[in-house]
């Protein structure tokens, strides 16, 4: 008999003439029709059948439910079948980590990605120079709202180079319809790296070259020249990462600057500084310098001898596996150091010298360090990493890092082993948990990366000719995703000029950031997608579209 519609879209299960299968996205519990609903086509009634107690090995075809020898009743069936739904498989293959998670069998979604297609009117959004003689304004850092991630409406906060942070709603809308108003901040007068929502989307903080933390509310009520809130000064250079902490709304954020350092902000009771201004709660000098004091290199001889190369905090990132659990990268080493901000050393124990001096303060050490995958096939040197990106969903209990080596590499959490890097050649053909392209070049810290809300896909900048690429990650971490990760694996987008940096998601769309001072949105249309490549042509007049790299 046929599947009542209605259960179609709610439960795991579908019928097909030989067979039931398990497949499909994720149901909640609370969500989940029980199995004694349905009609199975083409099996045993007793499979399905609810006059207990049922005799044992009645038919040694069929397999019995029952847990017990007894012939007491035995458990209903949502408890039977809810062992070997999707959902509970799910949750036990998340806790078990990425060698139990393998079992399980993902649908691919690479053709959706192929289908991205972007309008060349109504989804390019242009950054306005706020100078009368200059004509382009750098986008370096965007970010969506919360709301947008969840499927509200997409507001984009774009960073500029002039200081300006842009407020676009990159809602669909029609060719010939005008750009939805647009709001304008101005919390800088240098170059802003990196931007960031508040988790109620009731402000914005903004990290820049002028060394310092901007917190600014984008209330209406509120004038343009009370707006800016907070001014959080305690880098010595300028800082490139910042990052709300979930679980205090509005309150504390971390930060992350070139002086290798990281601050801890508390907006409620922060201690105030001699010039007035609020002070961090908890500084992490050095945070990827463990080794001790580094040593200047020295020189040959008739020459100057080079300074200390500096170990910046590139990203920022706050792990849902641990509540106070901060991951921060460097711009010199493929590493990853978690960091308990409420007592980032293990070691708090200090001693006094016979000339009485003051306690000398332990070096913070962080829970997990990892390990280097960017030094493959042999390679001594470290290469650095730009982004970090949190994996949700069908790739939870991940966090994927871009390097300057042009790779995504996949490490595990909460221990931050990394699953990459172990190929014997630089090629990695056969690497199963790094994504990498030929084309993709991501030399430089201004290209960055990006998870969807789903967590089902990768976006990643390019470093020449407007390229971004996008990257199936619904079997990242599981042996066997073979056509989702490797070399190669990348679905490439090109419709702007010079490099791509900046990238983010929404629900449903993408938003890429280029030298030439345009946002483009990208979005998944299969028919549009179809007749752009039966008519490129005709239709490369108005859209963009996705290609395979």
């Amino acid at each position: 008999m046929d599947l009542d519609p209605s259960l179609v879209d709610r439960t795991n299960i579908c019928s097909t003439p030989a067979r039931v299968l398990a497949v499909g996205l994720l149901t909640p519990p609370s969500e989940r029709k029980r199995v004694s609903q349905l009609e199975l086509e083409g099996h045993d009634k007793k499979r399905v059948k609810l006059e207990w107690p049922q005799k044992k090995n009645e038919n040694a075809d069929t397999p019995s439910y029952s847990d017990s020898d007894s012939e007491s009743d035995g458990p209903t069936l949502s408890q039977r079948v809810s062992r070997f739904s999707v959902y509970s498989l799910r949750n036990k293959a998340s806790q078990s980590g990425p060698s139990c998670a393998s079992r399980r069998v993902d649908v691919p979604t690479r053709s959706v990605l192929r289908s991205f297609v972007s309008s060349n009117k109504s989804d390019v959004f242009k950054c306005q120079s706020i100078y009368d003689n200059v004509y382009v304004n750098i986008p370096y850092a965007c970010s969506y709202s919360n709301a947008a991630r969840r499927g509200g409406t997409p507001h984009l906060a774009v960073a500029t180079e002039q200081g300006t942070i842009d407020i676009l709603t990159t809602s669909k809308r029609d060719d010939w319809d005008v750009e939805p108003q647009r709001v304008t901040l101005q919390p800088h007068a240098n170059g802003v790296f990196d931007v960031k929502w508040s988790p109620s989307d009731t402000l914005i903080a903004t990290a820049s070259g002028d060394h310092s933390v901007r917190i600014t509310t984008i209330a209406s009520s509120v004038s343009e020249q009370d707006r800016t809130l907070h001014v959080l000064r305690g880098h010595e250079g300028t800082v490139k990462s910042i990052a709300w902490d979930p679980a205090h709304d509005g309150a504390m954020l971390c930060s992350g600057g070139r002086d290798g350092g990281i601050c801890l902000w508390d907006l409620r009771v922060g201690e105030r500084s001699e010039a007035g201004q609020l002070a961090p709660v908890l500084s992490i000098p050095r945070a990827h310098d463990l080794q001790g004091k580094p040593t200047k290199p020295k020189a040959p001889r008739g020459k100057i001898a080079p300074s200390i190369p500096l170990q910046s905090i590139t990203h920022l990132l706050y792990t849902d596996t641990h509540p106070y659990g901060v991951i921060s990268s460097s711009s010199s080493e493929g590493i990853l150091n978690l960091w308990d901000v409420r007592l980032p050393s293990d070691n708090t124990t200090t001693t006094r010298s016979k000339a009485k001096r003051p306690p000398k303060q332990q070096r913070p050490k962080p829970l997990f360090t990892s390990g280097d995958p960017t030094t493959y096939a042999g390679a001594r040197r470290g290469r650095g990493l730009t982004t970090l990106a949190l994996g949700t969903g069908p790739s939870a209990a991940l966090v994927f890092a871009l390097g300057i080596d042009s790779r995504v590499h996949t490490y595990t959490l909460p221990t931050l082993v990394p699953l990459s890097g172990h190929g014997a050649s630089v090629s990695m053909v056969d690497e199963s948990y790094l994504y990498a392209d030929p084309r993709m070049k991501t030399a430089s810290f201004y290209v960055r990366m990006a998870a969807s809300p789903c967590g089902r896909w990768l976006a990643t900048g390019g470093g020449n000719e407007g390229r971004a690429y996008l990257y199936d990650i619904s079997t990242a971490g599981r042996v066997g995703g073979i056509g989702s990760a490797g070399w190669g694996a990348g679905v490439e987008l090109r419709g702007q000029k010079g490099e791509v940096g900046a990238v983010d998601w929404a629900e449903g769309m993408l938003a890429t950031c280029a030298d030439d001072g345009t946002v483009r949105v990208w979005r998944p249309d299969i028919d549009l997608s179809r007749r752009c490549r039966e008519d490129p042509q005709e239709m490369g007049w108005n859209w963009a579209w996705s290609t395979d790299a």
